[in-house]
């Protein structure tokens, strides 16, 4: 590609640019990947597509002389900060809080490449350095630390990361709009009352809220005190977060407050056409040629359907990330990006994935959108399917059509998770549509293996995690096992599970394990849940409280029975 459209990671990269000044330097805890994958790079090339000049410092180094935080001076605009893909203590430890031995998102695998808590760390240092420019935070890290959360490594609460990083704004959830916006402002001068009313972003303020409409919540002061109040707080905040249109939530912290404006509508699929129409090269940034990096391998032929989740699963943190209502691109941009994937060095026409957090969403959506906007539910799905979604599988039938028309495709596979509960019930298919996607998926695309995820057979740990009952996985199983009988197609099929959930027990997964509905499966996916900041399963694992009911739950917090938990289960296999 031209080199006037690259993304420059160094001095020396400026200096062939010929830029004489930089608009905005966003420093990364990941190595810089530019595909749209990567929130850094989808970032980078949307202000670049709107006349920014943007640059990447890609995990720099924390523990010297701070220069790769000084190698490209202060930008014009601002500077960007998040910890990568993943929160950075995910990445780091595994649910016994145990150092990971290997960084998917480092060159090689390498560990130790970003610090812990990595967006507090690198804004200290850039306000330290620079304390006139303004830094706004984003990424996953940030966006579930916008207000007082449960931190399981530090087992303790803490405040809006707004406040431990002292960053000058947060942009939570999927950020170009936002980014862009923040440009704009800052480019045109615009006062900060007005800078402060942009949507999708939070800060802190000293002094008192006068707002009358918003929704106060109880202070972190408060929170830390009484368990209850940070439960209560919980539900009001993920009420809001599944409205169509929340108020803007106020939360009392210090001497201040930290205040979130309401997000941006869900983005049209005009707009989601626009963050993949970049000139993205899909490789890693050739300041690592030669190197492997784990994480690139396994999505660098990969396709991104759409956005969001609404199976509302209490473990998970999509929907408070991306949102509840699924965004989808149009099918054309889907195929253009697939004709685009036949250039790429190295692609031999079969496509990882055609995907997204759930696979099966794409296009879904209620089939009356006065009643969604008026929705407060969590889930679409659970307890049982909203009879006003639209589950039809017929646009994106319509989709895997369209790209098995296209030459120089040999194989498209389904990697992303599927809800099988989108196109069954205890009864069978739900309608026309739902055979032919099973039927496709399972013999078309899918690569040896489909992996779902029942997550227990135990309905009372189920209701907990906001999962359907585990009969319909059974459901599932008994049509699986017809079709490849029927077929003579080689594939498996491979269930998850999760031990260690609040409301689960040894004896609970003693059940989980003895379950006969699991003979003869391969059944080794076992994961030791970890509380993450801003899902109800972390709230339940720290209050012992199911914030929906406010009724006390059963929590393993003990990690060495937890562990046992998880073991138990290989144990008796």
């Amino acid at each position: 590609m031209e080199e006037s459209r690259m993304i420059p990671t160094s001095a020396k990269e400026v200096e062939k640019l010929g830029w004489d000044y930089i608009d905005v330097i966003i420093f990364t805890g990941d190595a810089f990947i530019d595909h749209p994958s990567f929130g850094t790079a989808v970032i980078a090339r949307y202000l670049q597509k709107h006349g920014y000049r943007v640059a990447v410092v890609p995990q720099p180094n924390w523990r010297d002389d701070l220069r790769d935080f000084r190698k490209l001076g202060a930008p014009r605009l601002f500077f960007g900060v998040n910890s990568g893909a993943m929160d950075s203590m995910v990445n780091h430890y595994t649910a016994s809080r145990r150092l990971r031995s290997n960084d998917a998102y480092t060159p090689m695998g390498k560990t130790g490449q970003r610090p812990d808590y990595a967006v507090t760390v690198y804004t200290k240092i850039l306000k330290d350095l620079y304390p006139e420019v303004p830094v706004i935070i984003g990424g996953i890290e940030a966006s579930l630390r916008r207000l007082t959360h449960y931190d399981y490594w530090k087992d303790t609460l803490m405040p809006s990361v707004l406040l431990s990083s002292g960053a000058d704004f947060l942009s939570y959830g999927m950020g170009e709009r936002t980014m862009l916006e923040f440009a704009r402002a800052f480019e045109s001068g615009r006062n900060m009352s007005d800078i402060r009313k942009i949507p999708q972003t939070a800060f802190f303020m000293s002094g008192k809220c006068r707002l009358s409409d918003a929704l106060i919540l109880n202070s972190y002061e408060k929170c830390c005190q009484d368990k209850v109040a940070f439960a209560g707080n919980f539900r009001n905040i993920e009420t809001a977060a599944n409205m169509l249109a929340p108020p803007v939530i106020i939360e009392p912290c210090g001497d201040g407050y930290v205040r979130v404006n309401p997000p941006y509508s869900p983005a049209t699929e005009a707009e989601m056409d626009s963050f993949w129409d970049l000139p993205f090269t899909r490789q890693p940034h050739l300041r690592y040629k030669g190197k492997h990096i784990p994480a690139y391998e396994m999505i660098k032929f990969s396709v991104n359907t759409h956005r969001g989740c609404f199976g509302g699963c209490n473990f998970c943190t999509i929907a408070a990330h991306q949102g509840k209502f699924i965004q989808s691109r149009s099918g054309q941009s889907v195929l253009d990006e697939i004709r685009k994937l036949r250039s790429v060095p190295g692609f031999a026409g079969n496509i990882s994935d055609v995907g997204a957090p759930t696979a099966n969403m794409y296009g879904m959506k209620g089939k009356n959108p006065d009643m969604c906007a008026r929705c407060v539910r969590k889930s679409c799905l659970f307890p049982a399917p909203c009879r006003n979604l639209d589950r039809s599988h017929a646009r994106l039938l319509d989709l895997y059509s369209g790209i098995s028309k296209i030459k120089g495709i040999r194989h498209f596979y389904i990697g992303s998770g599927i809800r099988y509960d989108l196109f069954l019930d205890e009864n069978g298919f739900i309608d026309g549509t739902s055979r032919r996607y099973f039927e496709e998926l399972v013999l078309e695309h899918t690569s040896g293996i489909l992996k779902v995820a029942p997550e227990h057979t135990e309905d009372k740990v189920l209701k907990l995690m906001s999962k359907p009952s585990f009969r319909l996985f059974v459901r599932l199983r008994a049509l699986f096992d017809s079709l490849i009988r029927k077929t003579g197609k080689h594939c498996l099929l491979i269930p998850y599970f999760i031990s260690g959930h609040p409301g689960c027990n040894m004896e609970d997964m003693r059940k989980l394990s003895l379950n006969p509905a699991l003979k003869g499966i391969r059944t080794d996916q076992v994961q030791d849940f970890t509380p993450t900041p801003m899902t109800t399963s972390s709230v339940m694992y720290y209050t012992g409280i199911d914030p929906h009911t406010m009724q006390n739950v059963f929590v393993e917090r003990d990690i060495e029975k937890k562990r046992r938990q998880k073991s138990y289960f290989f144990i008796k296999k």
